[in-house]
């Protein structure tokens, strides 16, 4: 329960900076602990959609080139 609180915490505060027009680099770094996050949540629930969902976070995260991201 706890993995799903750190994720929804982490969804909202990606959510507030989006609003607030943060820069892809400060956005690229929120995703990507999205992303380990998600992994632990995964591993903590199971479930095949969440794992097909974390998969496809990742595979979006290492093609996708962000303009302006260090």
């Amino acid at each position: 329960m706890e993995e799903a609180r750190t994720l929804t915490e982490r969804l909202d505060r990606i959510d507030t900076m989006r609003r607030a027009d943060a820069g892809p680099a400060e956005l690229l770094g929120e995703l990507r602990s999205l992303l380990h996050e998600a992994e632990i949540w995964t591993r903590a629930e199971g479930g095949h959609r969440s794992g097909v969902a974390v998969s496809d976070l990742r595979d979006a995260l290492a093609r996708e080139p962000v303009r302006g991201a260090a």
